[in-house]
């Protein structure tokens, strides 16, 4: 991006719902697109037409390449659902697909201080989203200055963070708002200095134009029918559970209301909690909690978990204890358990596995709207979305591997090979 520096702040020791539009985005070298509404949706899973959601494919050079191969870090697209009441009719009544509303129109002219808060930045997947917000600014030549801060899990410095930036002259500030609600002072302090904040992919309450200037979501309920309608054809009938992160964090919470929702219409998969279980994202505390989960349900026939990893410690822990293995339904895959199942496949003994991705790229969503917010430049992209199917055991869709990259690293994402291989450096 010209002209522009980072800052790293590091720990001690209302833009309304748009509804009505299907976008299909794609990686054409280093630039990032979204075509207008699409009558005919290409997708690896056939639209729900009850449901309203539809998958919208998203176009890769590369896929599922076999390990070890230079091209495995190909171009990847990012495929996102968006939901609305009325999805179809206007996909049916689309045009052509060729305009590509990508960030350049919305850049304007005004100069820029972007700034990025991080909850907590110190894993693979939050340093691809930071650099896949840089890759997609990098287009706006009047992004004078970038500021990046990372709270490292402390909720007060995720407070004061905020407002250094605006101290610092941050006008475009995106958020990631790991603490919840109680992070809204700040934003609402931020709007009030006149800074255009856009949260993302926590839902938050508040009032969009007083306490932030958008929420860029996931939309869960699709998220959880996605997730329970495969366990329906795979599972068919039996148990399961839910594995969220830390005690009462907003993000788990959601997932797991728009799973139990999804149950709701598969009276067959009994869910064995009422409350998720919580691993603090973390594959030790994972690994643990399974094995109290086995020691007190004996049989669980599938897994859901808002994490890859900690689904991957759930799979070793019922390895070790010798029992059939649960099926697994996850967001936000890693490289660890997607060479693990390749491996597996490879032995003849896969394990059934589901993994929603793509979610380093909705920060492009994020970094998009706060953009044309701050210019007023035309975005008529959805605030609400839904990862795309990255691997799917059922239909033969294979995830990548990639031995030389952190078990930890994010392969589904949009950046271009080699900005991948450099946050890896």
């Amino acid at each position: 991006m010209a002209g522009s520096t980072e800052i790293a702040f590091l720990a001690p020791g209302e833009s309304p719902m748009l509804g009505g539009t299907t976008c299909r985005l794609s990686a054409r070298k280093d630039r990032f697109y979204a075509s207008r509404p699409e009558a005919s949706v290409i997708s690896r899973r056939a639209a729900d037409k009850e449901s309203g959601v539809a998958a919208v494919a998203i176009r890769a050079t590369s896929r599922a390449l076999p390990v070890g191969r230079n091209s495995a870090l190909g171009y990847l697209g990012v495929l996102w659902l968006f939901a609305s009441a009325g999805l179809f009719a206007a996909a049916a009544q689309a045009g052509d697909a060729t305009a590509h509303p990508d960030i350049g129109p919305m850049c304007g002219t005004k100069p820029m201080i972007v700034g990025l808060s991080d909850g907590y930045g110190g894993n693979t997947w939050r340093k691809i989203a930071l650099a896949e917000l840089k890759d997609e600014l990098s287009h706006c030549s009047n992004v004078t200055r970038f500021i990046y801060s990372n709270a490292n899990g402390d909720p007060q410095k995720a407070s004061s963070d905020v407002n250094s930036m605006v101290a610092q002259g941050v006008n475009v500030l995106v958020i990631d708002p790991d603490f919840g609600p109680s992070q809204i002072p700040s934003m609402r302090s931020a709007m009030k200095a006149g800074a255009i904040v856009v949260a993302y992919p926590t839902s938050l309450p508040g009032k969009p134009g007083r306490d932030y200037s958008a929420n860029i979501t996931y939309n869960m309920q699709a998220i959880g029918k996605l997730w329970t309608d495969w366990l329906d054809k795979t599972v068919k009938k039996g148990t399961v559970v839910f594995l969220g992160g830390t005690a009462g964090v907003t993000s788990s919470q959601n997932f797991f209301d728009g799973f139990k929702d999804g149950l709701k219409n598969h009276p067959d998969l009994q869910l064995l909690s009422d409350q998720y279980v919580v691993t603090n994202w973390n594959p030790v505390d994972a690994k643990k909690a399974a094995v109290g989960l086995i020691a007190k349900y004996g049989k669980i026939d599938a897994i859901v978990t808002d994490y890859g990893p900690t689904a991957l410690a759930v799979v070793r822990a019922f390895e070790e204890a010798n029992l059939p293995l649960p099926a697994v339904a996850t967001i936000a895959s890693d490289n660890e358990i997607n060479c693990k199942y390749l491996a597996d496949k490879k032995g003849g003994k896969a394990f059934r596995y589901f993994s929603l991705d793509g979610t380093t790229s909705m920060i492009r969503v994020a970094g998009r709207r706060a953009v044309g917010d701050f210019q007023a430049t035309t975005n008529k992209e959805p605030l609400s979305a839904v990862p795309f199917v990255y691997v799917d055991s059922e239909q033969g869709l294979d995830p990548k591997c990639d031995p030389s990259a952190p078990l930890d690293a994010d392969l589904s994402s949009a950046l271009p090979p080699e900005k991948l291989q450099a946050v890896f450096q």
